[in-house]
């Protein structure tokens, strides 16, 4: 089967329908499938339920979505730098899931490997626990959380080859990783795109098997979420 796809349009094509879930790659800005999430918007499916750390920025990420009203439910993590967001789920046009951070991760993994629930103490005594099942073990209470797994996940890796087998660069080797094993249908977008045998197999991040379309994306804007500066330490040679 041919993985490789001319274009993000073709690499979701017969893939995307209303009402599916999404898993969404990415940590902040870091790693966002953003190509693919802009055929997303394109492609005009809605009532989505997207699965990701956080609901990006205004007009970043899965924020252009947010802005044509595509999404229907978000399960995330991390949504507080989202105006758009929070308009929306205050006026009740968006319905929010939200989870612990490691608990989302634990989610995402167990639903690709398969484990359709496990016990975690997060959360055990607070809003996240109810009307959940909470259950006792060695003396302690542990809260049930449900795996996820969605239709479809996108996901952004540095480098992939033909066969799908892909490779992450540092902070964005985050969320993508759990996600891309968790979904019926995986596309990727990756920067470098290589020949099937020119990635180390000790170097890959996820087997191809994982991976049903690729899509070459070169050159992607890598956005900073939060610029932090500090005034320039002047030597007293360049005063003088």
């Amino acid at each position: 089967m041919k993985k490789v796809q001319s274009n993000v349009s073709d690499a979701l094509d017969g893939v995307l329908f209303d009402g599916m879930t999404i898993m969404a790659g990415g940590f902040g800005l870091c790693g966002i499938p953003e190509a693919l999430i802009y055929a997303i918007r394109d492609s005009g499916v809605k009532d989505l339920t997207v699965i990701s750390n956080n609901a990006g920025v205004d007009g970043i990420g899965l924020g252009v979505l947010l802005e044509t009203k595509q999404i229907r439910k978000m399960v995330s993590s991390y949504v507080g730098e989202n105006k758009l967001f929070a308009q929306q789920y205050l006026s009740g046009e968006l319905e929010l899931e939200f989870n612990p951070q490691g608990t989302l991760a634990e989610r995402i993994r167990a639903g690709g490997a398969g484990i359709p629930a496990f016990f975690t103490k997060t959360g055990v005594g607070t809003i996240i626990a109810e009307g959940k099942d909470v259950r006792e073990f060695d003396g302690e209470s542990y809260v049930m959380e449900r795996g996820l797994f969605a239709d479809l996940s996108i996901v952004h890796a540095f480098k992939g080859d033909t066969e799908g087998n892909l490779v992450y660069r540092k902070t964005a080797r985050n969320f993508n990783p759990i996600m891309a094993t968790a979904s019926r249908f995986t596309v990727a977008e990756v920067e470098h795109l290589v020949d099937a045998g020119k990635i180390d197999g000790d170097q890959v991040h996820t087997p191809g098997i994982f991976v049903k379309r690729i899509v070459h994306v070169p050159n992607p804007v890598k956005h900073i979420e939060q610029r932090t500066t500090r005034p320039r330490l002047v030597a007293k040679s360049e005063v003088n």
